[in-house]
């Protein structure tokens, strides 16, 4: 790649280019200016939800912080006129050291929700991370990304038919690998949705991948079927209730006009809340899982080196450092402050990926440069698709595609392992 055919210099030439005209970049590149143009299009459910963290949000703000603690030394007087930013993960050679994080509920941010993003950023060819909390069918979605590369994101029910079910879509959409996510088996405290008492799932957003499996479409229908108990007494209906009857039914397959009299719309809300989570999981759990499916499986919610080493031990082909961009456990360790030790611990015998509190392309060179193989990027391109739909989605990632080359040739690195071997560069005060 040529200086004058780098991202870099591509994305930034041509926003300069088009400033001449006095037009401005539709989505914002300065991330705090991005941040507060999302906001103003999200609804206050949507902002709680899609932006709102665990707690006091200090863990969020500490995810950020603590990239502060990490400076870049940079090098000078090497050639830096061919840049790569290439690199093989798990078998498949990548654009980038990119993937685009699994966030749910995304119908949030725009009424299109995944296939939005799919077609807006296909063409990057980094990696989409489709989440089980999807809008869309994970079908739909992977037909969308045509031969741009998939993952699939795993929250692990407390029904084991339904997880193979998952899991076997998954496969037959091709996906490269799977993504346990281990962090929320509980859901955290989040201050910001329970001052609005709004969580999506329980008007139907996000749980696409549930109402599209037969697995659980027939826990649906044996709920309806054998109804149990009820205990609380049922308030009157008000406009909100109305509302979530509307949604519910809206999300169900189905005719709307029908779902509305019918009682298996909120019975898959009902169903989903039961089976959603599953807090007995433990290590043992793990071979189970590696019986079950090809695919290389990574798991995501690491902190502790010795989750990490202990990961490695059950054979599992992947970590990914993150504490959920700090959405589950308020004070929590800033993930790249986690992030070290971890990569210590693996020794290079499976690969590190890292998650959660990247603003911009020199925090995934510093990320990178810490010892991280590749980097998931979350709310960035989820604030991108709400200002400017998948177009939107995919500018912010050209932005930090664009910050990461010029941060390598400004600091002597022509390839991604090169930033690993230069790493931040501290010298002696």
């Amino acid at each position: 790649m040529s200086e004058q055919e780098s991202i870099g210099r591509r994305v930034q030439s041509r926003i300069y280019r088009e400033g001449l005209f006095g037009r401005r970049p539709v989505v914002p590149v300065e991330p705090q200016l991005l941040e507060r143009a999302a906001r103003k299009k999200l609804s206050r459910r949507a902002w709680a939800y899609l932006a709102g963290s665990a707690g006091q949000q200090r863990t969020d703000a500490e995810n950020r912080a603590a990239f502060d603690d990490h400076p870049i030394v940079p090098r000078v007087l090497v050639d830096v006129s061919s840049r790569e930013l290439g690199v093989q993960l798990l078998g498949r050679r990548l654009p980038a050291p990119l993937l685009l994080a699994p966030i749910g509920a995304l119908e949030l941010a725009h009424p299109r929700s995944d296939v939005e993003l799919a077609e807006g950023v296909r063409e990057l060819g980094l990696p989409m991370v489709i989440s089980t909390q999807g809008s869309r069918p994970m079908e739909e979605t992977a037909a969308t990304l045509r031969d741009c590369p998939r993952w699939f994101q795993l929250y692990w029910s407390s029904d084991d038919e339904l997880v193979e079910s998952l899991i076997r879509r998954a496969e037959d959409i091709g996906s490269d690998a799977l993504v346990v996510t281990l962090d929320t088996h509980t859901l955290g405290w989040r201050t910001k949705d329970l001052d609005l008492g709004s969580l999506p799932f329980t008007r139907a957003e996000g749980i696409a991948q549930y109402v599209s499996d037969p697995v659980f479409r027939r826990l649906v229908e044996q709920r309806v079927a054998h109804p149990g108990p009820t205990t609380e007494p049922t308030p009157r209906p008000n406009r909100s209730a109305v509302a979530a009857a509307v949604s519910m039914a809206r999300h169900w397959p189905g005719s709307l006009k029908d779902n509305l009299t019918s009682p298996l719309p909120r019975a898959a809300v009902e169903t989903f809340l039961d089976v959603f989570s599953r807090p007995s999981l433990t290590w043992d759990h793990l071979p189970w899982l590696r019986e079950r499916t090809r695919m290389p499986i990574l798991l995501k919610g690491v902190q502790h080196p010795a989750d990490a080493a202990r990961a490695v031990e059950h054979g599992m082909d992947g970590i990914v450092v993150s504490n959920h961009g700090g959405r589950q456990v308020d004070g929590a360790i800033a993930s790249i402050r986690a992030l070290p030790a971890v990569v210590r611990e693996v020794g290079r015998r499976v690969p590190v990926l890292f998650d959660s509190g990247v603003r911009s392309g020199a925090d995934v060179y510093k990320a990178l440069a810490l010892g991280a193989d590749a980097v998931m990027i979350g709310r960035p391109w989820v604030y991108g698709l709400a200002v400017g739909g998948g177009a939107g989605a995919r500018a912010v990632l050209e932005y930090l595609l664009a910050e990461l080359d010029l941060t390598m040739a400004l600091t002597g690195a022509r390839t991604i392992p090169d930033i690993r071997e230069l790493g931040l560069g501290q010298v002696e005060s």
